[in-house]
């Protein structure tokens, strides 16, 4: 998956190459407005209240901050959001092929402190959501052990920046969602693969005990377990029960609207990763 205030923004349709910039694409007024919290725009309707000698239906317009949104699931679920109404802002390391007049892309590693420094920006006044899809798998090689390192950094540490910061911003607004994306693989031990499962280990993890801390103060949080997902991040031979991108950005949005949750999606992969957890405990059992 890609990756996606103050020194550091460049806002212009042209992008600078390195890690250590942010760049912005597509600049609009509405996206101006949007991102700088003007939260409304006026529909013209015949039961709507009088303003200025017209009659006004005041609409507003809800807003999603997609971290991973050039790519795979994420970039899926902004499409999913901007046909269903919402002001979308996109954090990525690459380039969106998205276009759309309520959509702001802005080029940025989530490992930098360039991506904190965004987020703040983003965060004010607080998004209605965050959805960090963000997510890298390496091969383990004990020749390459620093690649294991930038895996956590990525798929857990961003993520904990993330909520470090955005949500302060939805506690003080009493709303919000706050949505990760883990994997069913975070209760299985892999030895191909073993940063990418204990890091989403760890994602879950943390998610399901802040969801419970978030109980009575209006803002919710989430994370989806998925399967193996129609993605460049789905390196398996055998990769039963796949999904697409679409249906999975389908299930996202869905999350949305209701309150903290733990998704494991699709069911028949979930039922299948349980059986292969046993089959792993008695294995473990017997070897020793």
């Amino acid at each position: 998956m890609g990756t996606g205030g103050s020194a550091g923004l460049i806002r212009s349709t042209e992008h600078s190459p390195g890690a250590y910039t942010v760049g912005r694409s597509g600049p609009s007024r509405m996206q101006d407005r949007v991102l700088s919290g003007d939260r409304s725009v006026l529909r013209f309707s015949p039961d709507g209240f009088k303003q200025g000698g017209r009659c006004a239906r005041r609409a507003f317009v809800k807003r999603a901050c997609v971290v991973g949104s050039s790519d795979g699931i994420g970039f899926a679920t902004a499409q999913r959001l901007l046909r269903d109404g919402w002001a979308v802002t996109g954090v990525s390391r690459s380039e969106s092929a998205l276009q759309h007049p309520h959509y702001t892309h802005f080029r940025c590693d989530v490992t930098t402190p360039e991506y904190r420094v965004l987020l703040r920006r983003v965060s004010e006044p607080a998004p209605d959501a965050i959805i960090y899809c963000v997510g890298i798998g390496e091969r383990l090689s004990l020749d390459a052990l620093a690649r294991e390192a930038h895996v956590f950094e990525v798929n857990l540490m961003a993520a904990l920046s993330t909520t470090e910061i955005i949500l302060p911003a939805l506690l003080a607004a009493r709303r919000g969602h706050l949505v990760v994306l883990s994997s069913l693989a975070d209760v299985l031990i892999s030895h191909e693969y073993p940063s990418y499962n204990a890091s989403k280990a760890a994602l879950s993890s943390y998610f399901a005990g802040l969801a419970s801390a978030l109980r009575g103060t209006g803002v919710a949080a989430s994370h989806i377990r998925f399967g193996f997902v129609d993605t460049k991040l789905a390196k398996a031979r055998f990769r039963p029960c796949m999904v697409t991108r679409e249906r999975a950005a389908e299930v996202v949005v869905g999350t949305l609207s209701g309150g903290s949750r733990c998704i494991s999606y699709p069911l028949g992969m979930a039922w299948l990763v349980a059986v292969l957890r046993i089959v792993q405990n008695i294995g473990r059992l017997f070897s020793r």
